[in-house]
């Protein structure tokens, strides 16, 4: 990792100018370029001379013969932790957030709108997935009769999230029978997480049965057991937006590029589980190497978590390491911010 207290300031500003210098111009940073886009103050000789000495620590490399250098992973590290300044996106960013996230959709419909939005405003890939079914709190039961031999139990999870079970019975089934149940569902139930409820089912309901009202249908709702709250988690727990926006891109140039970019976004399960180790970590950047996926080794991950019913999820997106941090990082949070609002 990067330490910023080990560069002297002149090191400090040399290293700063010439990051922001690749990021705006995809190019290697020479000296000449550094002074003119930076007031530095120094000239192009002291600028090289320092430009050497970042290169022997470890945050500025050559590539190939070309006489300029591209920052390190180590340079952005020290960058993002000790120089960038997060900006606030601007009226414009956060009115089109507003507008398509808005729109009066389910959860699973904003999370998909939020990826691909965030991820045309940032010009980067956008990435999020959802928090897992059995963290998210039961609200309520409703028991819906639909036929003589079936019932609906249907599940209000926290933050708008329905899912419904058919129960068979026998026969048609008092209306006060199905109320007394509802009612006992929700009073034991009610304010627990689905994993909370799958490992207590039985005891919170075991004594339940003498209620002379709740019938035969309690005890065919326990026969069934907790199997009744394991439900699956959604088939695509990771959501993309358009890998398309950074076709631009220089770091997507080539073929091969392209290729290896569209290879990482088949691999659903190295997402996931990137993304699932940034549920207890708020805003997070994660560059390059540091990474413990080396098919993820070339990017930079930028996430923030969001609360929805007791659970965590998270928003970001996934680029190149050479991105414009203080934008992408400003963004970042405000779409988290912006999904955990409209969900509560």
């Amino acid at each position: 990792m990067g330490d910023v207290e080990s560069l002297s300031e002149r090191e400090r500003r040399v290293l700063e100018a010439v990051i922001e210098t690749y990021i705006a111009t995809a190019e290697p940073a020479g000296s000449l370029t550094v002074a003119r886009r930076s007031a530095l103050g120094i000239s192009p000789a002291s600028i090289r001379s320092t430009m050497s000495e970042l290169e022997v620590k470890g945050y500025l490399y050559h590539p190939h013969t070309s006489a300029g250098r591209i920052p390190t992973d180590r340079a952005y590290r020290v960058y993002v932790d000790a120089m960038v300044q997060a900006v606030p996106p601007d009226s414009q960013a956060r009115e089109h957030l507003e507008i398509e996230l808005t729109a009066g959709l389910s959860s699973e419909d904003l999370l998909a709108r939020a990826a691909q939005v965030l991820g045309i405003l940032t010009q980067e890939l956008g990435v999020a997935v959802a928090p897992a079914l059995e963290s998210i709190t039961l609200e309520r039961v409703d028991l819906v009769p639909v036929a003589e031999d079936r019932l609906l139990l249907v599940l209000n999870l926290k933050s708008g999230t329905v899912r419904s079970i058919y129960v068979r019975i026998r026969g048609i089934i008092d209306r006060t029978e199905v109320d007394e149940v509802q009612r006992i569902l929700n009073e034991r139930l009610g304010g627990l997480s689905l994993r909370e409820i799958r490992a207590t089912f039985a005891d919170r309901l075991r004594d339940a049965t003498s209620s002379p009202d709740a019938g035969d249908l309690l005890d065919i709702i326990l026969a069934e057991g907790d199997g009744l709250f394991d439900l699956p988690e959604p088939r695509e727990a990771v959501v993309l937006g358009s890998a398309s926006v950074l076709i631009d891109q220089p770091e997507f140039a080539s073929s091969e590029q392209m290729r290896s970019l569209l290879s990482l976004t088949d691999q659903r399960g190295l997402l996931r589980e990137a993304l699932a180790e940034r549920k207890r970590s708020g805003l997070t950047v994660t560059i390059g190497g540091e990474h413990q996926e080396p098919g993820l080794a070339g990017f930079t991950l930028v996430t923030s978590t969001y609360r929805r019913g007791g659970a965590t999820g998270v928003i970001g997106v996934l680029g190149p390491t050479r991105m414009p941090y203080d934008k992408i990082v400003g963004l970042v949070e405000h779409t988290g911010r912006l999904i955990e609002g409209l969900i509560q």
